[in-house]
Order: structure tokens, then sequence, then C-alpha cells
């Protein structure tokens, strides 16, 4: 299988995103964990635009030991002389030199005429050759370069002693098609070609930085370029381990892999992450949160019986533990029961029903249940109380400078809904007059605290009150992401057992009689 080498340009491309700024110790430390991830060259600064830069490129050079590391110079003396000062002491140093070829650059921002473009170019690989024996050349703008100026400025690189020449699509304007066909094309018509690896740098202006590149190495490249969470220049590069996975998933087709250790995917793409400050969109390939969650139930049932229905690689192999079943609205039955056998409980079918139908109730108000939602939920429904009083409906009405008003709808014994009203000297203590006057019960409050089940803005309180009636007391737990409503619940719960109770104290007294 054909070994494509990855030259990462995070330390470079990347921080050339909006925002970012490494400083040297946070470059260092990126630089260790890409040297873990197994890539093959380490693009790791543009020493020439500043002397920290140039200071963080040498930090760079000496830290790692197997990679090799790649200063970027312009087709300048000065920024070769640049690139050889940062990488003294690197165990394996390469230079990258760059020149723009396409019409609109030659005219607008180099004004030269290709014959100068030509020179400029060749007088800088010969400059730099004298000091560096690996050298990259990249046609800066190849995409939008005419095919045979083209070729002429990859013949020159190859003559003067390149041993990379990168086709960059710089502006991210071609589609996979167009970009497969330059390499096709060089392969086919320059002389010597088989000297240098063609390299491809993609950018992803309209999305197909990724596809871009696979189509490169279908057609020949012999390298990929890109950055980690593919950060970079306006929409970002090509991903790596967009293309590294594409490899691996699809090796049959493309027939070449990478030499990455992928299990350290996942981290490394965290630490980028954390210290550039770009975080990952959650739909992201590969490394988004939801790259690996499940919450539709129809997918949570094909992953439960066999996880290749949905998965088409496994978490495992990036260096995450397992794929994740997100119970929230559109969850099944299937993986809310899986869930439960994950928690540790075997329950009934009956058990199972009265809970799902409480989990969708919630599901309905909360983006993701969490695994403490669906243990508060069980507690509550596992202990079977008859209920005298159930809520329908709470209404409160509040403001600082007006007193706190409840209405409550409750079922009893009765069909007819009883309706109460009260006010209080909070909408806590207005709920509980109002269920005091409904249900006809006079209780006192012995105790009244809250907790938080889950994390966020979302969560479920939970509501724990203590109430009693003369030598009967009993306590109730409630449940709501409204906290006044899982006041209600508390109080209403409480009283139910405490009737309970209180029939049973009564049966004892008449039997001692």
């Amino acid at each position: 299988m054909r070994k494509i080498h990855v030259f990462d340009t995070t330390l470079r491309d990347g921080e050339q995103s909006p925002g970012v700024n490494l400083n040297t110790r946070e470059k260092v430390e990126i630089a260790y964990q890409l040297e873990k991830l197994g890539i093959d060259r380490m693009e790791a600064g543009f020493p020439a635009a500043s002397p920290g830069d140039l200071a963080a490129v040498n930090a760079v050079a000496r830290a790692v030991k197997n990679v090799t590391v790649i200063g970027l110079s312009r087709s300048r003396e000065s920024d070769i002389d640049a690139v050889k000062e940062a990488l003294q002491g690197a165990q394996d140093p390469c230079i990258h030199i760059f020149l723009a070829t396409s019409p609109i650059h030659r005219q607008h921002k180099l004004r030269m005429e290709k014959s100068q473009v030509l020179e400029t170019a060749q007088s800088a690989i010969r400059y730099a050759k004298k000091y560096f024996p690996k050298l990259e050349f990249s046609l800066e703008d190849a995409g939008r370069t005419e095919r045979d100026f083209m070729a002429e400025m990859v013949s020159m690189a190859i003559r003067e002693g390149a041993n990379v020449v990168n086709i960059p699509d710089t502006v991210g304007y071609l589609n996979p098609a167009e970009y497969g066909a330059i390499f096709k094309f060089l392969k086919d018509t320059v002389p010597d070609i088989e000297r240098v690896q063609l390299s491809a740098h993609c950018h992803n202006d309209l999305g197909m930085a990724t596809a871009n590149t696979l189509a490169a190495i279908q057609n020949g490249a012999d390298q990929i370029e890109g950055t980690i969470n593919g950060i970079g220049e306006r929409a970002g590069n090509t991903a790596i381990e967009e293309v590294a996975m594409a490899l691996e998933t699809r090796s049959e087709y493309f027939d070449a892999k990478t030499s990455l250790v992928l299990s350290e995917i996942s981290r490394t793409s965290r630490l980028v992450s954390k210290l550039t400050g770009m975080v990952v969109p959650g739909n992201k390939a590969i490394v988004g949160a939801n790259a690996f969650a499940h919450e539709s139930g129809i997918h949570q049932d094909g992953m439960l019986k066999e996880k290749t229905t949905y998965e088409i690689m496994t978490p495992e192999t990036i260096g995450l533990k397992e794929s994740k079943m997100v119970l929230g609205k559109h969850s099944g039955r299937h993986a809310f029961r899986d869930k439960l056998s994950d928690l540790g409980y075997d329950i009934s079918e009956e058990e199972v029903n009265a809970a799902f139908a409480k989990f969708k109730d919630l599901a309905d108000k909360k983006k993701e249940v969490s695994d403490e939602d669906i243990l508060a939920l069980l507690e509550e429904k596992l202990i079977d109380t008859p209920e005298t009083f159930s809520l329908q409906t709470i209404y409160v009405t509040y403001g600082n400078e007006a007193t706190p008003t409840a209405k409550v709808i409750i079922h009893g014994q009765d069909p007819q809904p009883i309706v109460a009203v009260a006010e209080g000297n909070g909408s806590v203590d207005a709920i509980y007059n109002a269920i005091d006057q409904a249900t006809g019960e006079e209780v006192t409050l012995g105790d009244y605290s809250i907790k938080a089940v889950s994390r966020g803005k979302d969560a479920q309180g939970e509501v724990h009150v203590v109430l009693s009636q003369g030598e009967v007391a009993a306590q109730g737990r409630g449940l709501s992401t409204d906290i006044l409503e899982a006041s209600a619940r508390a109080y209403l719960d409480a009283l139910n057992k405490l009737i309970e109770k209180r029939k049973t104290y009564t049966k004892r007294e008449h039997a001692n009689l």
C-alpha cells in the first residue's frame, strides 16, 4: 500500500487563523503531541515574520527528534537566512520556499512577468540548497496558474534540487476533478517527475479541502499538507484527521495510507483546540463531539444491534473510549432500556414503561438527559405511593413589589378537578398555601431543600420536603426543570405518603383498642 507523507502546518498556517497567537511554550507543547501523532514533517513557523516566531521555531527544532522540522521562507535571501538561524539544532531540518505563480498574483501582487517569477524562484532555490539538504518549493496559487507555466516551474525546481514540489489550491477555488487532473498532468508531462514528491495543500473556502486532497492522492500526490482540526487562514486548511481516517476507512478504495498513530488523533485535536482557543464544532468530522454520538431512536436501535449499521469507523481508533448514546427526545425505548441496564437496574417491563414515559416528558424540556437525571427519575418512579392528590396545573405570579400568588389545579378522588388560589410570603409559600386550600389538609412543613440533579441551566432541580400531622411525618421528593413545579410535586408526594401513613396509624390505634 502506497505511503502518503503527512506535512503538518498547524504551527504555521494554523496559527494564521484570525485571533490565534501561540507563544513558544504552547508551540513546543503542540509539537511534542504532533510527534506522538506520528506526522512526518512539521512546519514550525515563518522565522522571518518576527524575532518571536524565529525563536519559537528554534525551540521546536531543538525539542522534537523524530520529525522533519520545516521553516517557511519567501523567495528572498534574508528569509532563507532567518530559516537557517531558526533551524539550528534541528535533527532533520528542511526549508520551504514559496513564490506565487498565477496570473492574478503575478500582475497585482508581484508585478512580475513569467520570466521574472521563474528567475526569482530559481535563484532562491540555488541559494537555499547551499545550506539545506532538504527543500520544498511551493507554487503559491498553483490552482489558478496556467498549466504550461506550472510545468515549467516544476521542471525548474526539479533541476535545481528540490525534494518536494507543492501544488497548493491556495484560495480553495478548485473542485476535486480539476485539482486531481493537475497532478495527473504533472505526472504525465514533466520530465524526471519521479525525482520529487508532489504535495497537495488545500484550503477550504468552498468546503472541498478534504475532497480535493483525496483527489490529489488518487492522481499521484505523495504528500498531503494540512492542520489539526482544519484550522487556518479564512475557512481553514485540509483537516489532517479527515484525510487520515478516509484512507484508513476506505483503504480498499484509495490503496494508500499514512503512518499516523491514529489513536492519538482525539488527544491532539483537544490540545490544539485548547491552546488556540478555536472550538471544534460539534458536527466536525472525526473529532467533533457528535462524531460518535447517536440520539435518534432508529439509529440507537441499530447501534445496539450492530454498530456498523451507523458507524463506519470506531471511536477507539482515534483514541476515544466508546460511542456516545445521547438520550434525548428522539431516543427510543431500546436505548432507554439499555441505559437502565448499564446503570445496574433490572426492572419489570411495566416499570420500564412508566419510567420511559417520565423520561420522554423530561426530554421535551432538556436538550440532553444525563445519567443523574435518569437515576432521579427511577428513584421517583420505583417508590409506589398511591396518589390521593396529583398536580395538573400550576400558575405563579410574582413581582418584587407585589404579593406572590399561586393558582393550582389538582386532581383528587372526585372526577372534577380542584382549583385553589392563595397568596404567600414567596412563590413557594403561595404554592403550598394553595395546595393546603385545595386538599383541605392541615400540615406542618418541617424541612425544605433544593439541589441540582445534573449540570447546566436546564438541569433538573430536586426538591425534598418533610411534612407532619401530629405524630405522623412523611418525606416527599419532586423533580422538574422548573424548581417551582418540583416544589409543588414534592409537597404533594409527601402529602400522599402522609395520608397513607395516617390510614395505617389509625388502623393500628383501632387494633390496640
